[in-house]
């Protein structure tokens, strides 16, 4: 919102939430009702159901910008601010569609009311011709003027301020105006399309293609990385004017008082606007290598719908924890198609970028989903994608190499000495952050409780749990043959607080991987699920309360946290991450991994030391077990 938000600031949909689109229905259907049912088909207009194929087509081609920038700015080649992106920006740009629905709005009700939109040829070149002299002179003279005017203090405070408040731009910030605003520049972007309408030069091709051009030029503008190569310049001089670059106009956004123009450069130079840094960082931002990391997380895709909860699909669902959504089997066509791309493509790709003071950190990403890693015949192909993981960040000097989810598990790769054996003389730690997982959910059992129940896979997580409780007086309850391999690790004095038991009269359940349904009904009211696996378990009771997965609130010095981890809620990180980061900030050089623990206690410290908070237990429980 503007600073001081002035009239039609916010849009006349705002009210619907998520049901805006229901803006747009009567004219799809009227539109899809009227080519169909139509009585003669010469009387059948293309263009006129071809505006909702042109809705659709903006939108994917927003969302591929989106994606492509996000992944260029992770890797950091070519990027142009090194800034962070945080909840603020990405809560504030959530509403980047609502200009698509005007847009469509707009081309309905001009289809209805003007006949000279109806039957439009495919191709004419003069139409094409007068738009796009129209748009290099009145349109980008007139914006010109009406940007210089919107950086004036009385409309800046009202509207472009807005605009204004991503420093570090991204293609969502390109449409993120106040509604008198987008009105604005609707206004002089219909000049060429009413000119040629109305001239009868009008074609499907001039309007398309000048509203792609409108897209693709703001949309590129906003990515923080330059991609023009140097070339183009080289070749026609003159070009210079006539198309800006990406890190042309984010010195826009960072200096405010320059670089005003739309796309053409020529009317800053004209009149004496151009940041006289502009060609410094151009060339700058090309020469930008790819960062290379001190600490890696390396993670992998979920559920088939996961990759719209990635930091490079929607940006508004990777801002909330992973939830399914109902509308999600409208896209089951790309589910299925980036389900099979991780059949052929076969190499981690960067996700996210952090940054813990000088501490540089990134997220990499096997693109296998969770099913796959419990199919025999994928485990191999699975661990070679980790062990080149491990061997790319080697090579490339990381310090640390932390393993999140299942690329540590024993099935895949015996709990990471796998890859240890194979490769002694690596310079990388492997850290699998069992540790703190421990310490973590340790220290998530609320103080005074004598009597625990541990539940489901047991994992190297769940036997140093159990072990530490036992040592700390703590009773455990434990069904199964895990009761006979526990007992045999502790002294008889220590044994005793090991119980063989069926019982489920605690409150405090520490639960693992396979906890059925049928158990937690077995639960008494108000019981305190705490999960020690990495993946939660399925809520089976209402009259229950769930805490998260090991993990922990981060610094605010942790910056450019824009998404959520999983089903974690915002600015927490799970403890295996964190592990990593620690042992690179502590400059711990040993790998954790296999059978090796470290001292939970110092772990736990270490983690409190730098900045991380626990968890808040739900309040509601304060029940002793």
């Amino acid at each position: 919102m503007a600073t001081k938000p002035g009239i039609l600031t916010e849009w006349p949909w705002a009210s619907l939430g998520n049901f805006k689109y229901l803006v747009l229905a009567p004219f799809v259907g009227h539109s899809i009702y009227s080519f169909f049912m139509g009585k003669e088909e010469s009387q059948r207009d293309f263009a006129y159901i071809f505006i909702l194929l042109y809705i659709v087509m903006r939108m994917v081609h927003h969302q591929m910008w989106i994606s492509l920038s996000r992944y260029r700015s992770a890797k950091g080649e070519n990027r142009i601010l090194d800034r962070s992106i945080e909840f603020d920006q990405v809560d504030r740009e959530t509403n980047w569609d609502d200009q698509i629905i005007l847009n469509g709005v707009l081309f309905y009700i001009g289809y209805l009311k003007f006949a000279e939109t109806h039957h439009l040829p495919l191709w004419r070149i003069d139409g094409i011709m007068i738009t796009a002299l129209i748009h290099t002179g009145p349109v980008e003279f007139l914006y010109y003027w009406l940007h210089r005017a919107l950086h004036h203090h009385f409309l800046y405070s009202r509207y472009h301020s807005h605009h204004h408040s991503s420093i570090v731009t991204e293609p969502h910030t390109a449409v993120i105006h106040p509604f008198a605003e987008i009105l604005t520049y609707y206004t002089l972007f219909f000049i060429p399309l009413a000119t040629t309408i109305f001239t009868g030069t009008a074609s499907i091709v001039s309007i398309v293609a000048y509203a792609i051009y409108l897209d693709f030029m703001n949309l590129m503008g906003h990515c923080n990385f330059e991609l023009i190569p140097k070339w183009t310049f080289s070749i026609f001089p003159p070009l210079k004017y006539l198309i800006y670059t990406p890190s042309f106009h984010s010195l826009h956004h960072t200096q405010f008082r320059s670089n005003y123009s739309l796309f053409m450069p020529m009317y800053d130079y004209l009149y004496g606007t151009v940041d006289k840094s502009s060609d410094t960082l151009y060339e700058k931002s090309l020469e930008r290598k790819a960062e290379l990391p001190d600490v890696v997380h390396l993670t992998h895709l979920t559920t088939p719908e996961s990759i719209y909860h990635l930091r490079l699909g929607f940006a508004s669902l990777a801002s909330k924890p992973h939830t399914s959504k109902w509308y999600f089997w409208l896209m089951s066509p790309v589910t299925l198609w980036s389900f099979f791309i991780t059949w052929i493509y076969g190499h981690t790709f960067v996700v996210e970028r952090n940054l813990f003071r000088n501490l540089k950190i990134q997220t990499w990403a096997i693109p296998k989903y969770s099913i796959q890693y419990f199919m025999q015949w994928q485990r191999d192909t699975i661990n070679n994608l980790i062990e080149e993981a491990i061997m790319e960040a080697d090579q490339k000097g990381v310090k640390v190499l932390s393993l999140g989810l299942l690329n540590q598990e024993k099935q895949v790769n015996k709990n990471d000495e796998l890859y240890i054996r194979r490769h002694p003389k690596l310079k990388v730690k492997v850290v699998d952050g069992s540790s703190l997982a421990v310490a973590v959910v340790l220290n998530s059992i609320p103080k005074g409780t004598s009597q625990v129940v541990l539940r489901g896979r047991f994992t190297k997580v769940a036997y140093s749990i159990a072990l530490a409780l036992c040592q700390g007086g703590t009773q455990v309850m434990i069904d199964g043959e895990e009761y006979k391999k526990l007992k045999a690790l502790l002294n008889p004095e220590v044994a005793t607080n090991m119980v063989p038991s069926k019982s489920y009269a605690s409150k405090i359940w520490l639960v693992g991987d396979g906890l059925s349904a049928d158990e937690q009904l077995k639960a008494p009211k108000g019981t305190l699920f705490i999960p020690f696996s990495q993946f939660p378990p399925r809520k089976a009771r209402r009259d229950c309360f769930y805490f998260n997965t090991p993990a922990m609130n981060i610094p605010k010095h942790l910056e450019n946290v824009d998404s959520c981890e999983n089903w974690l809620p915002r600015r927490v990180m799970s403890a295996w991450r964190i592990a990593g980061i620690l042992h690179a900030l502590e400059g711990w050089n040993e790998h954790e991994c296999g059978n090796k623990m470290f001292d939970i206690d110092k772990v736990w410290k270490a983690s409190l030391r730098h900045g991380f908070c626990p968890l808040t237990t739900p309040s509601a429980i304060e029940a002793k077990a």
